[in-house]
């Protein structure tokens, strides 16, 4: 009985360092360039809608708020159904492994937003480069089972993220821009990337 469980815990661990360390085909280009598309539609919303974001922090922070939840959904939802197609028996592994990778940043994200708000109402002009630093963040600790040009998205969030700490006019720091073209952009990048990725796959598995 002793061997047995001794078994079944190399095999669970086995099943556990295969999941680290095969390359996670679960996100979808669909879904990754819908949000980038969401990200530009809600900024456009914003400039109509909201155009004092600053005289309404709250609205704003919700509005953005919202938007990363109906992200995550989407992004959720095919990255579930793709990683069952793509990884079989791994798929729930892979999936933990993948959430592992990212939940920290979102968890840093939200908590750092809910402090602002609550602490240090003053300082929120820095949040949206903050949210775009902590999710560059979150993109590097997923690079490492992800195609390697996925480094340079989360360069391309670090740096946005840092130039709207630094560099954007104090007028502008609200601006709707400021959100939807970093993340807009952003989340395009990561769809053509894995688009291709999955043509060079294909292209491969054909020989």
């Amino acid at each position: 009985m002793q061997d047995l469980n001794r078994a079944l815990t190399d095999i669970s661990l086995i099943r556990e360092q295969l999941a680290r360390d095969t390359e996670f085909r679960g996100y979808g280009p669909a879904a990754l360039a819908g949000t980038g598309i969401l990200a530009l539609v809600v900024a456009a919303t914003q400039a109509l809608w909201l155009k004092q974001p600053a005289a309404h922090m709250h609205l704003y922070v919700w509005l953005w708020v919202a938007t990363a939840a109906v992200s995550l959904v989407l992004i959720g939802t095919e990255t579930f159904q793709r990683s069952l197609r793509a990884h079989g028996d791994l798929a729930v592994p892979m999936l933990q492994s993948a959430v592992e990778q990212f939940l920290p940043a979102i968890v840093a994200g939200g908590l750092l937003t809910v402090a602002l708000l609550r602490v240090a109402p003053q300082s929120l002009w820095m949040l949206p480069g903050l949210w775009q630093i902590v999710f560059s963040l979150g993109v590097f600790a997923s690079c490492r089972f992800l195609p390697r040009p996925m480094f340079l998205v989360g360069v391309w969030y670090l740096a946005c993220g840092l130039a709207c700490v630094a560099l954007v006019p104090t007028e502008q720091r609200f601006s709707p821009w400021v959100m939807g073209i970093p993340f807009g952009i952003g989340q395009l990048m990561v769809a053509r990337f894995l688009h291709r990725n999955r043509l060079e796959v294909d292209d491969d598995e054909q020989f």
